[in-house]
C-alpha cells in the first residue's frame, strides 16, 4: 500500500526504499538517507493512523504533500482456493487494517481460515509464497513482484475505501491557491475554556477547520496534544495571524507542514 501511494506520486523515476514500520520512514527522512517518507494518515473506513500522529509530536519531518489512494484489496496466493488454511496481511497496530477492510469477504469465503498479522501487506505476499497452504490480501503489484497468482479481486467491503498518506520532506511546499495545514497544540487542561479559547481564534478568522484529532501528550495523565488541520497556507497573512493569536493560549504549538489540497470535492 505504502509503494503503490509512492508511486502514484513519484512515478517509476526514482528510487524507492521499503521500510518495516511507519517509525522507519519518519527516521529515514529525519537522518537524510532518504528525500521523501510516505506514511498512511487516515482511512476513509478506519480514521486516523494514531501511530503517525504520535511521532509527528516529536518528529523534525514536515508535511510536503498529501496523497489519496483507492485501496483495492485482492487475494493472492500459488496455491488453490480450496486448499488455504491460513492468510496473512497487515494488522499492525492501528493501522488501516486490511482485515478489518476485507471482514465480511473473508467471513463469508474463507470463514475459519486462520488469520495471521504481518507489518505490511508487501510483506503478507512475500510471506505467503514461502508459507504452505498460505495466502495473502495485497495488492496487483505485489502478486507481480512476488510471483502470485491473483484468486479474488476488489474482496474489499466498501468499494469506495480510501487512505490518505502524507509525504514527508525536511520542508513544506510552496503556498498555491489550495492548500491545508495541519499543525498541533496543547492547551492547559486547569483552565476552563482554554480549547474552546484556542478554536474560536479560527472562526474569528473566517478558517475553516478540516479535521481534528487528540492523542495523550504523556507529559502527565489525562492531558492531551491537539491536532487540528485548516484550509489556508502557513504563509497565509490570516493564517499567521490566527497562529499568532493562537499562542496566547497554547502551552506549546507546532505547524507540522503546508501542502496543496488533493482531495476533489
Amino acid at each position: 500500500m505504502f509503494i503503490e501511494a509512492a508511486r502514484e506520486k513519484f512515478g517509476d523515476s526514482v528510487l524507492y526504499y521499503p521500510q518495516t514500520t511507519i517509525n522507519d520512514v519518519f527516521d529515514s527522512v529525519e537522518k537524510g538517507d532518504t528525500t521523501y517518507g510516505v506514511v498512511p494518515f487516515e482511512n476513509s473506513t478506519f480514521g486516523s493512523v494514531v501511530t503517525t500522529l504520535d511521532r509527528f509530536i516529536s518528529s523534525k519531518a514536515q508535511i510536503f504533500a498529501e496523497a489519496y489512494l483507492k485501496v483495492n484489496h485482492y487475494l493472492l496466493s500459488n496455491f488453490k482456493f480450496e486448499s488455504i488454511k491460513k492468510v496473512l496481511t497487515l494488522h499492525y497496530l492501528t493501522l488501516p487494517k486490511a482485515f478489518g477492510q476485507c471482514q465480511k469477504w473473508l467471513d463469508t469465503h474463507l470463514k475459519g481460515v486462520q488469520r495471521i498479522d504481518t507489518f505490511s501487506t508487501s510483506k503478507a505476499a512475500e510471506l505467503s509464497t514461502v508459507e504452505p497452504a498460505s495466502a495473502a490480501i495485497s495488492n496487483s503489484i505485489c502478486a507481480d513482484l512476488y510471483g502470485l497468482n491473483i484468486l479474488a479481486k476488489d474482496i474489499q467491503d466498501k468499494k469506495d475505501n480510501t487512505t490518505r498518506f502524507f509525504i514527508l520532506s525536511t520542508n513544506s511546499d510552496r503556498s498555491t491557491e489550495n492548500d491545508k495545514t495541519l499543525l498541533l497544540f496543547t492547551v492547559d487542561h486547569r483552565k476552563p475554556g482554554a480549547l474552546c479559547d484556542s478554536l474560536r481564534i479560527f472562526k474569528d478568522n473566517n478558517i475553516n477547520l478540516t479535521k481534528t484529532d487528540s492523542r495523550p501528550s504523556l507529559q502527565r495523565p489525562w492531558h492531551y496534544v491537539f491536532f487540528i488541520e485548516l484550509q489556508g497556507h502557513k504563509d497565509d497573512d490570516v493564517v499567521k495571524k490566527s497562529l499568532e493569536d493562537l499562542k496566547e493560549f497554547c502551552l506549546d504549538l507546532k505547524v507540522l507542514g503546508s501542502y496543496q489540497n488533493q482531495l476533489q470535492d
